[in-house]
């Protein structure tokens, strides 16, 4: 378990996985199941949950790649561009589904929101990551 941790493979795969999953949430006309209560703006907590997923996969990816810039900046910037196009065009994909608004600013802030808040608990969490990991390894 501990080196599917540090392989970017499974992150990238993992990210991919994400990526399917949200094209599939988001084709369904419905979000939550009859009967559900109506939670004000439980929609913006869901696209935040969802994209602060995408945002830490994404990240650790990136971090665990050998070829990519050190930069924090970079580390944070290029992946945050990447998934604020994919939250646009999820949004824009909902235009097109039966009982979905789509292109709501909203909802693509809080993507944004929550893919960076993702992103930077991946640049936290990274170094304490590679040393559990790296501690398991050597005990076994």
């Amino acid at each position: 378990m501990e080196h599917l941790l540090r392989a970017p493979k499974f992150w990238f795969g993992s990210f991919i996985l994400w990526a399917a999953t949200l094209y599939t949430l988001s084709s369904f006309s419905k979000t939550l199941p009859d009967g559900t209560p109506e939670i004000p703006h439980l929609d913006k907590v869901l696209h935040y949950g969802f994209f602060l997923g995408g945002g830490f996969i994404l990240g650790t990816w990136i971090l665990l790649r050998k070829n990519f810039p050190a930069k924090p900046l970079v580390r944070i910037a290029f992946p945050l561009v990447i998934l604020a196009i994919v939250g646009a065009l999820d949004e824009y994909h909902q235009t097109f589904t039966p009982g979905r608004s789509g292109n709501d600013p909203f909802d693509w802030l809080a993507d944004v929101s929550g893919a960076a808040t993702g992103l930077f608990i991946a640049n936290l969490v990274h170094p304490l990551l590679l040393k559990y990991s790296s501690t398991v390894t050597e005990i076994s």
